[in-house]
């Protein structure tokens, strides 16, 4: 297990009795340090950076006068991430200054933010718990259903129904959209503090972030009588590999908050980007200008429901900070929140990203069409999901017939040409893997039919064993448009170059 000895920067520390001009000509020399200790003998008794080094005009002005005098100290022995939780707990704005690294009392070394958030915390494998494995499954059906009565409910809003009823409606579609964001924290939270959440990195032109950013809150805050400023600060082109979505759901949820908190006035988001050795230096922070908070509150900001009080914060506010601290934390950075000066409190989060060199082609828009209409087969025993597929073959012109379970599609594609099927997994009678099989055993062009999976079941290794019994694709449920689109073009492209090849 990595400790601080392993990132431990050992450069020789100034002794008492130097001068400002000692340091400075050190910092002159020695390009790349950002902090010296200042020891007495082997005892460490203050750092000192080389901004307020190179500060001073007076070069004989003893160190002692302006070193940090009570530097943050961390053991040898401490692992990076427990000592970067310690001083989140304890004394957050000592992050921004440095530490100094001692064994038995000696100083050994000094370390700088980057020190802390180029180390990585190991993750866990607990999702083998079966209290894990059933909370995990529970969530996924809840996220179905959610997303089952979203599609109801909009196709309903399709209908010319009177005014009243449309009202009701949006009433529905708005408080299921509230839950299932709710819901998709709580389970990425519990998948953060298990270890194992996903991130799935990739190209991110940031300045067309904090674009999105804007563009996403700046409607939502002039609802509510504020007004939101988002700034971006560094090079415009810069592009780094990040999940853009973990990305979005920590600015999300430190706006949310803020504009909860905030009665007039603005609140402030801000992306500052700075180039270091390591990659791209990716610093955020969201500013409100809400009332007084106490130490008590402040220091509870990040628990899941310790910022519920008076105010009447509610659990989606909750587990959306929590969220956002997880998130930070799983991506090697670090997330603190402090007092502003007079009132309100700014959030900031500093994490390390690797520099990219051009953003990756963007994914065909869900509302883009295959190449052809197509007719498609929907296997699946609840009436919901099948309503739910056939909404989405609807929105990329394609039509469909639906079965209920293995058997029924056996008879069907044997009965009639389909050009794909979307097979479920758990069914009475006959399951998708055993159905799959079947099919693959008909001789002919229908044994050929590609087969995509339909499952809140997409584990590794169920894709592997779905894979092998013959289906072309794996599509988790809730069923998101835009990947259910690219595995009906990539099956479709796929069965028409076989055909061609035949």
């Amino acid at each position: 297990m990595d400790t601080l000895a392993s990132f431990v920067d050992g450069r020789a520390p100034l002794q008492t009795g130097s001068d400002c001009a000692v340091a400075q000509a050190r910092f002159a020399a020695e390009s790349d340090a950002v902090v010296l200790a200042v020891c007495d003998g082997e005892r460490p008794i203050g750092l000192i950076s080389r901004e307020v080094a190179m500060a001073q005009r007076d070069g004989a002005r003893p160190i002692a006068e302006i070193m940090d005098a009570q530097p943050a100290i961390a053991q040898a022995g401490m692992t990076p991430w427990g000592f970067r939780e310690h001083l989140l707990a304890t004394r957050p704005a000592a992050l921004n200054r440095g530490f100094i690294i001692v064994e038995d009392d000696r100083y050994v070394g000094v370390g700088t933010p980057l020190t802390l958030l180029t180390a990585r915390r190991p993750r866990s494998r607990t999702l083998q718990d079966p209290g894990a494995i059933l909370i995990q499954r529970m969530s996924g059906e809840v996220l179905r259903h959610l997303a089952g009565v979203a599609d109801f409910t909009n196709r309903l809003r399709q209908q010319n129904l009177p005014p009243d009823a449309q009202a009701c409606v949006r009433a529905i579609l708005e408080t299921g959209e509230e839950l299932t964001s709710m819901m998709r924290r709580a389970v990425d939270l519990h998948e953060a503090d298990l270890g194992v959440l996903s991130f799935d990195t990739r190209p991110c032109q940031l300045r067309e972030l904090m674009d999105a950013v804007d563009a996403r809150w700046k409607t939502r805050a002039a609802n509510s009588g504020l007004t939101l400023l988002t700034a971006y600060d560094g090079d415009s082109e810069a592009v780094a590999d990040i999940d853009e979505h973990r990305l979005m759901q920590v600015f999300d949820a430190l706006i949310y908050r803020a504009l909860s908190e905030t009665r007039r006035g603005a609140v402030e988001a801000s992306l500052k980007v700075r180039p270091t050795d390591n990659g791209l230096i990716l610093e955020g922070r969201v500013r409100d200008a809400g009332g007084d908070v106490s130490p008590q509150r402040l220091a509870r900001i990040f628990e899941p429901v310790g910022s519920v009080d008076d105010h009447g914060e509610g659990l989606s506010t909750g587990l959306g900070m929590a969220l956002a601290s997880r998130i930070a934390s799983a991506a090697g950075g670090v997330i603190r929140a402090e007092p502003n000066p007079g009132a309100g409190v700014t959030v900031v989060f500093e994490f390390i990203a690797r520099q990219a060199k051009s953003v990756a082609a963007a994914a065909p828009a869900p509302s883009e069409a295959p190449a052809h209409a197509a007719h498609i087969l929907i296997v699946d025993d609840n009436a919901t999901n099948r309503m739910v597929a056939e909404a989405l073959c609807e929105m990329f012109d394609c039509t469909s017939e639906q079965a209920v379970d293995g058997l029924e599609a056996l008879d069907a594609v044997q009965a009639r040409r389909f050009d794909l099927i979307l097979m479920d997994i758990k069914m009475p009678r006959m399951d998708g893997v055993a159905a799959t099989r079947a099919i693959r055993a008909l001789p002919g062009p229908v044994g050929r039919t590609p087969i995509i999976a339909l499952t809140a079941n997409a584990d590794p290794d169920d894709v592997r064993g779905y894979i092998e019994a013959g289906m072309n694709d794996v599509v988790e449920k809730p069923i998101k448009a835009d990947r259910m689109l690219a595995a009906l073009q990539a099956a479709l492209d796929a069965a028409d170059d076989q055909s061609a090849a035949a």
